[in-house]
């Protein structure tokens, strides 16, 4: 018995990794990817089905591969199809006989198709501006002398790998020497290169190459080796995290870490390998940097699939046991075609680290794209100058690296250095450290917000430049976050046409305190929309989010050559603006049609998510696997929300402040270096022009009450409501005694027997009508929207840091007169 069951389990092991290495066909096979639940065997759904297990997608518990030759799969897909329908009326018997063959435990399926190669950000053409630069400077060259003689660096690319030292724009650089004078060198962490190949046989890479951490999904093999011609990229990626100390080209940020192969775009791949790919050895893969996504043309708007998605949630929840998998993505290239980050699926995910660049003299290269999803930047090309580091060959080195695709690996770096010094940092708190311990970058013409928890956010710069050596002493003494809660919205119906040019279309949701305690819900960190927009130009369309406090995020931009004509259609939006606030208060949404042709649009309907830390964490479950049905709703059932149209506003940017490039080296910088020198300003509230009610309001949303000529004191509708009913009490109080002062003056006047007139007062009728002013409003119940004319606060809420902020420290010398960032 022993023996049969030893048989059979080598056998299975066999097809299995068979399976796996025979190559994938869709020239003579369909691929389907279905979810069964813990009841339903894969080998019994292949018998029933006819097909083949090709095996588990990647890490995703129940979710399996099947396939069948071209002319039985038609057959396959009706049934597969069937089934959803049978899910959609419901699990109860009584609406349907229990299938025999037990088929109705599959969850969900999908058919599956090769996508086009995904696209390295790496840009057509490097910027090849130049900047003034005096030259080396001499203290700074003999400061890296010495640091490279302490570490015994003798790699003759060290010199020129400016990102790590910088002798001639001292301070523009990733402040990352005295971190390896500490001894913290990446030991211990793995980054894994989810990228068109590794050169596992490089000189400069071979001692850190993690081969079990890595697999080519391209040609189906253990070995992610570049193949084709142009499979550079990768081994570039590679260099830049833990290139060896060894004597070879340069050295990574974390040259003692080791970094893992997954090979995915050097040919087309279907969803499931994607998924398989972001979750290949998660609990050995600790970081997966990711500097790739759709195409950076201005024209396309791309989000992952359902299969992606769960597999990165699965990363988040169960990676790094339980800690969660740090993805790194790069920002995108596409910024000289109106591209914005926001239009990437990948790029604004709450579960991702976007990473825009910044060149060699700290300023935004023509390349990079901005948007509110954005939490930091780090070096690459552009000023004259690009990335050092390894290429594909045995000591094959380059000077040509660039694009975000080299941003974001430097960051990846960065946060591997942190785990090597505390390995039980979940994937939020990685994203906390950054946004802490990041450098603000201010550029002419930039809007700089600056945001009730005291940081300077922009949509160009996120929270500013990595700075690597702040990013690691502040992990050394941080505490842990609570885990993960999520507030969601009701589906807020809007269903009105959007006004061309300089106005826009607004809508309100107010999120109360209640709501927020029924979530488990503490303080705030990301936030989602998502919305439907019709429209038949999508290129002519922005989108503003407009928090309780006044931050404002630039959801979309307008893009000259997205001729789409579609609008949005459940697309989601995220912003990391708002981080730190409580969520509590109105949340604005305000659609605009930015140009004046003979396209047209409507906004249809929209709604919130607030991501953050939870209230109670004993209590605070993982969030499940995303779902093809997380957006399905009936605009019919929809919460009528209330809309305005308004102005077109501008945030006013804040002054161009000095920053931490000019401390000299080895000495921690003054308090007053910390700050900026003004505080931006929070917008000033919108104006309404006209009101465009949709219907008679729910229990969730609250009707305009107000005239626009009247204040409304940055007031909400039902603080409102109680300032101007107190108004009106106050005036008939005020009429009433006026009368009654008035009535017994007269009377005192007749009945005076002194009285010197010689002539009778008459009694006017019109004398005992007395006028009285104001309306009374509508009270509004709790959760209910803000009325069309509600308008954020003038109030200033934001503060500069205390005196005694602590700030980060450098490790080398900042000549005077050098250029700022």
């Amino acid at each position: 018995m022993r023996l049969t069951k030893s048989i059979a389990a080598l056998s299975l092991l066999f097809t299995s990794s068979l399976a796996e290495l025979l190559p994938r066909s869709y020239d003579t096979h369909d691929f389907f990817a279905l979810h069964l639940d813990d009841s339903l065997k894969p080998e019994h759904v292949a018998e029933a089905l006819g097909a083949h297990h090709e095996g588990q997608i990647g890490s995703l518990p129940g979710h399996h591969k099947f396939s069948l030759p071209h002319g039985q799969a038609s057959t396959v897909e009706s049934l597969l199809n069937e089934l959803k329908v049978r899910r959609k009326r419901g699990s109860d018997p009584a609406l349907y006989d229990k299938r025999e063959d037990g088929l109705d435990g599959i969850l969900w399926s999908q058919k599956l198709a090769l996508k086009d190669r995904l696209h390295k950000r790496v840009p057509i053409e490097l910027d090849s501006r130049t900047g003034q630069s005096p030259g080396p400077a001499p203290e700074a060259v003999d400061r890296q002398k010495l640091i490279a003689s302490n570490l015994a660096i003798k790699d003759p690319e060290f010199q020129k790998q400016w990102h790590l030292f910088n002798t001639e724009q001292v301070g523009n650089d990733l402040n990352v020497t005295g971190v390896w004078l500490e001894g913290i060198t990446g030991k211990g962490v793995v980054t894994a290169i989810v990228d068109d190949g590794l050169d596992m046989y490089s000189n400069d890479l071979k001692d850190n190459y993690f081969a079990e951490g890595s697999w080519d999904f391209n040609e189906n093999y253990q070995e992610p080796k570049p193949l084709l011609f142009d499979d550079k990229h990768g081994t570039r990626c590679a260099g830049e995290v833990a290139a060896v100390r060894n004597g070879v080209c340069g050295v990574g940020m974390a040259y003692d870490g080791k970094v893992a192969g997954i090979r995915i775009l050097s040919k087309p791949i279907d969803d499931a390998d994607e998924a398989a790919s972001i979750n290949y050895g998660f609990q050995q893969n600790h970081i997966y940097s990711c500097s790739w996504g759709p195409r950076d043309d201005g024209q396309t708007m791309e989000a992952p699939g359902i299969l992606v998605k769960r597999a990165m949630v699965n990363g988040i929840v169960n990676g790094r046991d339980g800690k969660g998998s740090i993805y790194v993505f790069a920002a995108g290239n596409g910024a000289a075609h109106d591209d914005n980050c926001n239009f990437d699926g990948y790029t604004n995910s709450i579960y991702s680290v976007t990473v825009g660049a910044l060149d060699r003299f700290g300023n935004h290269p023509s390349y990079s794209e901005a948007c509110s999803a954005q939490l930091v930047v780090a070096y690459s090309s552009g000023g004259g100058d690009a990335i050092h580091t390894t290429d594909v060959g045995t000591e094959t080195c380059t000077g040509a690296h660039g694009g975000t695709s080299a941003a974001g690996p430097l960051a990846a770096g960065a946060i591997a250095l942190a785990l090597s010094v505390r390995p039980d940092l979940t994937w939020r708190d990685v994203q906390y450290l950054l946004l802490e311990t990041s450098i603000p970058v201010h550029a002419e013409g930039d809007e700089v917000q600056l945001t009730p928890i005291g940081k300077e956010f922009s949509h160009q710069y996120g929270y500013g430049k990595v700075d690597t050596y702040s990013f690691v002493q502040k992990a050394k003494e941080w505490e842990l976050v609570k885990p993960q809660a999520w507030y969601t919205s009701p589906w807020l119906r809007v269903q009105q046409e959007i006004p061309q040019g300089e106005q826009g279309l607004a809508s309100y949701f107010e999120v109360t305190s209640d709501m927020l305690k029924e979530a488990n819900f503490d303080k705030l960190e990301h936030v989602t929309v998502t919305m439907n927009v019709e429209h038949t130009r999508r290129g002519d369309l922005s989108v503003e989010l407009r928090g309780p406090q006044g931050i404002v995020s630039h959801l979309s931009t307008a893009r000259r050559g997205d001729n789409a004509p579609t609008g949005y259609e459940d697309w989601t939006f995220m912003s990391v603006a708002h981080w730190g606030e409580s969520g509590e208060g109105v949340w604005t949404v305000i659609v605009k049609d930015t140009a004046v042709n003979e396209h047209h649009g409507v906004f249809t309907d929209w709604r919130l998510n607030l991501w953050g830390a939870s209230a109670d964490a004993a209590s605070q479950q993982p969030h499940p696997l995303p779902d093809e049905h997380d957006d399905d709703h009936n605009i019919e059932d929809a919460v009528y929300a209330t809309v305005s149209i308004k102005p077109h506003t501008k945030t006013t940017p804040a002054p161009t402040a000095t920053d931490h490039a000019e401390r000299p080296v080895n000495q921690k910088p003054t308090n007053t270096e910390a700050k900026p020198t003004a505080t931006p300003e929070v917008p000033t509230p919108i104006e309404d022009e006209e009101t465009a009610p949709t219907a008679e309001p729910t229990e969730t949303a609250s009707s305009s009450f107000l005239p626009s000529f009247l204040p409304t004191f940055g007031a909400t509708p039902h603080t409102q409501v109680w300032i101007y009913a107190s108004i009106v009490l106050i005036l008939i109080f005020c009429i009433a005694l006026g009368v009654y002062f008035y009535v017994q003056r007269r009377n005192r006047l007749r009945n005076n027997p002194h009285d010197d007139y010689e002539f009778e007062i008459i009694d006017d009728e019109d004398d005992a009508q007395v006028p009285l002013a104001g309306r009374r409003g509508r009270r509004r119940r709790g959760g209910e929207l803000y009325n069309a004319f509600a308008e954020e606060s003038d109030e200033e809420l934001l503060s500069e840091n205390d005196d005694d902020d602590e700030v980060p420290f450098r490790d080398h010398l900042r000549e005077k007169g050098d250029s700022e960032i």
